[in-house]
């Protein structure tokens, strides 16, 4: 898998729409939430795009910079064709590589996980910093990695 990271403003039209695609696919179709899956977050986020040798979207996150020297990857995602592969502990890892590039200065990453993800998650060190809500009628739960 080849990852990409880019700014809004640079995607192309064809990977917004393979983005968006996806994400419509996931968030809302596959796990019935219907509500507005695309957001002005997205433009000043960075993309992280995981991509097979053809350029079909595999895995996705949003990257954002976030005050007190905190960054947030949202919107983590694998394309259910490509599911039980690690193309999603590949993305994780990716990201928060990218994190550490674009922010050097960043101490802490937040994410808002669904609770079925805790284990995967801790994996790479987040900790729950709160108890299990429901976002859209799925479970969540806030976790966080301390980089410093």
């Amino acid at each position: 898998m080849n990852f990409t990271t880019i700014a809004f403003d640079q995607l192309t039209v064809r990977q917004l729409h393979q983005i968006y695609k996806l994400r419509v696919a996931v968030f809302v179709v596959e796990q019935h939430c219907p509500y507005q899956e695309v957001d002005d977050t997205d433009l000043t986020a960075w993309h992280l795009l995981g991509q097979d040798q053809q350029g079909h979207l595999i895995a996705y996150a949003r990257l954002m910079q976030e005050a007190n020297h905190q960054a947030r990857i949202g919107r983590v995602l694998t394309n259910p064709d490509f599911r039980g592969q690690g193309a999603g502990k590949q993305l994780v890892q990716r990201a928060l590589e990218q994190v550490n590039a674009l922010w050097p200065e960043t101490s802490q990453v937040n994410i808002q996980a669904q609770h079925y993800l805790d284990r995967f998650y801790r994996r790479f060190g987040f900790e729950p910093v709160s108890g299990v809500y429901l976002e859209d009628e799925i479970p969540h739960q806030d976790m966080v990695l301390k980089l410093r």
